[in-house]
This record gives C-alpha cells, sequence and structure tokens, in this order.
C-alpha cells in the first residue's frame, strides 16, 4: 500500500469514527508515512477532542476497612481544543487543554465532593518521525492546578511540563515527564510526595482491545514512589468504551490531601483518546 493509500485510509477511518486500531500497519509496526503528509493529516483533524482518558470508577480502600466514609467515586474529564496548526517553529501545533478530576463521596450521606482537581494549560505539541515512522511525540506545557478552594483550604500551583513518547513498536510505548514550578501557601511541600515527574510503561494489543499501563511517580527523595495500574479491556471491539481498572498506590492522588498515603482500588468505565494519551 502506497503512502497516499494509507493516507486516505487512515483519514477515512478517522472521519467515519473507526477505531484506528484497524488500520494495517507495515511490517515494523510502524505507520509508513512523510512527516509532511502525517502533519497535513493530523491538521485535517477535529479540532476539539479528547486530551487524556475520559472515565468514571468507583472502588474501595486496600490499606483500611471497606465503608460508606472510605468507598468513593473518582471520574476524570479531560479535553483539548487545538487553536493553531502544525505552522509554528519546528511544526509544532498550539493546544488549549483542560482536565478535571473528581473524588467523590457518594456512599456517605448528602454525597458530598471530597475534592475537585482543575487543570488547564496551554501546550505545544509535535510528533515525531524518523524513516518515515512514527516514533513519538514531544509536548511543552504551562499548565496551572488547584481546588478551587481559598483560606488553608487551598491547595494549587503552576508549572510547566516537558513530555516524551516513544512508541517501541505499535504495542509499546514509554512516556517520560518531567516538572518545575511554584506552588501556593498551602502546598508549599508538595515536590516532597509528587516528585518531580514520572515514567510510564504501556502495551495495547493490536486489535485495540486491551490497554495495559504501569506509572512510577517517585517523591522528591525517592523514598516513596507513587504507583498507578490500569487495564482498560474494550467488551464492544467497535466502540471505543473500555472497562476500566485502576489501583493508585502512593501519595498526591488529589490535591486537598496530597501528604495522605492513599491505596484505592476502583473499576468504571473509560474513553480514551483516538490517538493515545499522555498521563
Amino acid at each position: 500500500m502506497t503512502a497516499n493509500a494509507q493516507i486516505m485510509e487512515l483519514q477515512s477511518m478517522w472521519e467515519d469514527q473507526i477505531d484506528t486500531s484497524e488500520f494495517s500497519f507495515k511490517t515494523q509496526n510502524y505507520l509508513q508515512i512523510s512527516e509532511e503528509e502525517f502533519l497535513d493529516l493530523y491538521d485535517a483533524q477535529p479540532s476539539f477532542g479528547m486530551f487524556r482518558d475520559n472515565y468514571f470508577i468507583t472502588g474501595v480502600p486496600t490499606n483500611k476497612d471497606i465503608n460508606k466514609q472510605t468507598a468513593d467515586v473518582k471520574y476524570q474529564i479531560s479535553v483539548s481544543q487545538r487553536l493553531i496548526k502544525s505552522r509554528l517553529p519546528f511544526r509544532t501545533s498550539l493546544l488549549l487543554t483542560y482536565t478535571q478530576k473528581s473524588f467523590w463521596d457518594i456512599y456517605e450521606n448528602s454525597s458530598p465532593f471530597a475534592d475537585n482537581n482543575y487543570n488547564p494549560g496551554i501546550t505545544l505539541i509535535r510528533p515525531v518521525l524518523i524513516n518515515q515512522q512514527l516514533k513519538g511525540g514531544v509536548a511543552l506545557s504551562l499548565e496551572h492546578e488547584s481546588n478551587g478552594l481559598d483560606s488553608i483550604y487551598s491547595r494549587s500551583w503552576n508549572f510547566i511540563t516537558l513530555s516524551g513518547v516513544y512508541f517501541y513498536n505499535a504495542n509499546i510505548s514509554l512516556q517520560g515527564k518531567i516538572w518545575a514550578g511554584v506552588l501556593g501557601d498551602e502546598n508549599k511541600d508538595l515536590f516532597r510526595y509528587r516528585g518531580f515527574g514520572l515514567l510510564a510503561l504501556n502495551y495495547r494489543s493490536y486489535n485495540d482491545n486491551f490497554w495495559a499501563s504501569l506509572v512510577l511517580n517517585p517523591s522528591k527523595k525517592f523514598n516513596v514512589v507513587n504507583t498507578i495500574v490500569e487495564l482498560n479491556f474494550k467488551p464492544i471491539p467497535s466502540s471505543n468504551q473500555y472497562l476500566f481498572l485502576q489501583w493508585y498506590n502512593g501519595y498526591g492522588e488529589n490535591l486537598y490531601d496530597y501528604n495522605q498515603y492513599t491505596s484505592m482500588v476502583r473499576f468504571g468505565l473509560c474513553i480514551k483518546p483516538a490517538m493515545r494519551n499522555f498521563y
């Protein structure tokens, strides 16, 4: 199949909202395409879409008694709007991003929200192609994260992140992310618990029906490694909705209780971005 034919097939799948995992890869398991052709195809896609995983899950702790006070619901909403196509220097594109992560004590009386974390940002992103093979991407972001409260209940920080993802093959990808920033008055020791970066290892099946991820986030002194394990299974191959299992173990899962250790196993539904996601 020629490069132009591949582009037309992949673009048709996008337009018809068909799972891009149906695309036939070369023997190297990479998309064979020139950088110019790939960027033209990327720029032709809808400007608004998902940024990170969107999910709704509920679960229980593994390190304490299970009851109405310790079980909860966690959900994440993450979207992006492309502001400028890949015509900036170094063929980067500019995105406006927003991610909200909420922790809902739904089983308690009156079902209060324990914490809401709001994370707007602006991101420069660029795919990396080598020898007409899509090898990964890099992103530079300016972000804010806060829980929307004031006084002694406020938690916030402004920060810069540099992320990179490497596609080892069609199944395995590696991601690294580092950050630095200015911390709010009520969370001056946030880096002690969240550290300065993370590493992620991702696996996806050829048919895109199964995903597995391991995320490691060392604390500042490396005496604790916050760990996330995620498993996704797609029961209906033609959809992009997954059954989703997540285990979070460590500190900093939410902003309000960032200095409290948690170990939570949750299960629910997840919708994944068409062209994969950054943590």
